[in-house]
């Protein structure tokens, strides 16, 4: 009796752990909490490597996030520039790492149909704060395009983009960004030896945000020359994006991150532990940039952020009467 006992209460043992070890899965039909989402990827360790042809292999279905809790502790609208507003890819994590104290880290895939897309997800205290693309693949990955993105100990994350042309040279564009205190990802430095591709669409990385802030909007300048505005995480902030070209194209600046309101029609950018400082003054459809001190980081040397940039004109959409 008392060794069958004992067996006995090994096995609940045994059974209590497995029950407690088992993650929960993320199905729409489930309830789960914020603790829940974050816990289920897999912790990884620095570097990480991820790579178009990583992503381009099948996860296993038991893996899957549904959409619906995705969405429910993360906006599906950082999914809309690359599949579209009405699509629902699926999701499937990656896994995880965390600064102690600070902000935690999740690597998620997407896919739909031959597009894949991984992104970095940054999280406070349970809460949503910032996502990143890191590597986009609309087919299947071809020897001669390569796209990958690397996470290292000082949880930088670089992309990079090649190809290999027909002569055998390769091209290559390589962008790192940080994640830093006032909740947003800030790219501080850009390498590319190609050429080709200097004309290639800008993409603003807070362009679907909210812009109910009576100053949030896109400001135009000469080609390829963009000041934009979105409401921020917290009253009397907007978040922003910076991109423009001189010098045809030989001096070029990039800068995205979060200003403080100053007054009713101005707002400073103040870099966190760094010299970069931005004032913006709006007057009508207008909005000066004026660089105070040293954004040498986030732009070449022989050229700064200043300039005067003009509202762009909301689509505007109108119904005809019908012809009786």
């Amino acid at each position: 009796m008392y060794w069958k006992s004992r067996i006995a209460v090994i096995f609940i043992l045994i059974w209590m752990v497995g029950c407690k070890s088992k993650k929960k899965q993320l199905l729409d039909t489930d309830e789960v909490v914020a603790a829940d989402f974050i816990e289920f990827f897999p912790e990884i360790k620095l570097p990480f490597h991820l790579a178009d042809t990583s992503l381009a292999k099948k996860s296993p279905d038991s893996l899957r996030i549904g959409n619906k809790i995705f969405a429910q502790f993360v906006p599906d609208s950082i999914l809309q520039p690359v599949f579209g507003k009405k699509a629902k890819p699926q999701i499937y994590p990656i896994g995880k790492t965390s600064i102690k104290d600070a902000e935690t880290y999740l690597l998620i895939k997407a896919a739909l149909g031959t597009k894949r897309a991984g992104y970095a997800l940054v999280f406070e205290q349970e809460q949503f704060r910032a996502a990143l693309p890191l590597v986009i693949s609309s087919s299947t990955p071809q020897k001669k395009e390569q796209s990958l993105s690397n996470l290292d100990s000082r949880y930088t994350f670089t992309t990079l983009r090649q190809r290999t042309a027909p002569d055998g040279q390769i091209f290559y564009h390589k962008d790192v960004f940080v994640y830093n205190s006032a909740g947003v990802f800030t790219l501080i430095l850009t390498e590319s030896n190609d050429q080709a591709n200097k004309t290639q669409k800008i993409l603003n990385p807070i362009d679907t945000l909210s812009l109910t802030h009576k100053l949030s909007g896109d400001y135009l300048g000469a080609s390829r020359n963009i000041v934009s505005f979105r409401d921020g995480h917290k009253k009397g902030t907007l978040l922003f994006f910076i991109h423009f070209e001189k010098d045809k194209g030989e001096c070029i600046g990039e800068l995205k991150g979060e200003a403080k309101i100053t007054g009713s029609n101005s707002a400073r950018y103040t870099e966190n532990n760094g010299p970069c400082v931005i004032d913006f003054n709006f007057s009508g459809n207008n909005v000066t940039m004026k660089e105070l001190e040293g954004c040498g980081s986030y732009r070449d040397i022989k050229c700064f952020f200043e300039g005067r940039y003009t509202r762009k004109k909301k689509a505007t959409t109108t119904t005809s009467r019908k012809k009786k």
